[in-house]
């Protein structure tokens, strides 16, 4: 699928290239993740390294739900509290 010089590729030519590059990249990809598991497999600390990643997952998954699962408490609400303890500071 060689292009013409001078000639423009049709838009059935430009999506086979484009799903050949996307492929590339899925492989290539494939295959340094493929790498990295193997020397992971090969250290002698994996046991720990297990452990610390399932910690670490586990702190990220905190933070994750305190970010976005959590409330705020209400902008009015603060304020009250605010007017109520400046009261009490006055009643003082």
């Amino acid at each position: 699928m060689t292009r013409e010089s001078g000639r423009p590729a049709g838009l059935d030519q430009q999506a086979v290239l484009l799903v050949a590059g996307l492929a590339d990249v899925a492989v290539s990809t494939l295959g340094s993740a493929v790498g990295t598991l193997r020397g992971l497999l090969r250290r002698s600390d994996s046991a720990e390294l297990a452990a610390q990643a399932e910690s670490e997952l586990l702190a990220r998954g905190r933070l994750v739900l305190d970010r976005y699962a959590a409330v705020p408490p209400a902008h009015l609400e603060i304020l009250a509290r605010h007017a109520l303890a400046r009261k009490g500071a006055d009643d003082v």
